[in-house]
């Protein structure tokens, strides 16, 4: 079974064995509107919870995308890159951001559940 968690950055992570998959929410996208340009960080670059590591701009803003942990990018989506609307169509699937080797996996369960995310969101 697949575990999703969220952050208050309005990112999702889903943790494949030890990689975790890193993407925006649907809160996220549908908050930007249209997704006109997407920049990734390149595999191999260590990040820190919380760090800036990717941008999405929208026809009515620029955002940044944090690393939810510290870890290891091993691969960026070059997909969404390609087809930044792909970010609109498929938030929480296909339009995922970049996969990361985490550098302590049990910090993973420290973001929040879903029912956690949409109490979270109903504070906004």
């Amino acid at each position: 079974m697949t575990t999703v968690r969220y952050t208050k950055e309005h990112e999702w992570v889903r943790m494949e064995g030890d990689i975790a998959t890193v993407g925006i929410t649907d809160h996220a996208q549908e908050a930007l509107g249209d997704v006109v340009f997407v920049e990734l960080p390149e595999a191999g670059r260590e990040v820190e919870e919380g760090e800036a590591c990717a941008v999405v701009e929208s026809v009515k803003a620029a955002s940044d995308v944090y690393s939810p942990l510290a870890g290891t990018i091993v691969e960026p989506n070059q997909a969404i890159v390609d087809d930044p609307a792909m970010v609109n169509r498929e938030a929480t699937s296909g339009a995922w951001f970049f996969k990361l080797k985490l550098a302590n996996a049990s910090d993973f369960d420290g973001l929040m559940d879903e029912a956690g995310y949409n109490a979270f969101l109903e504070t906004l």
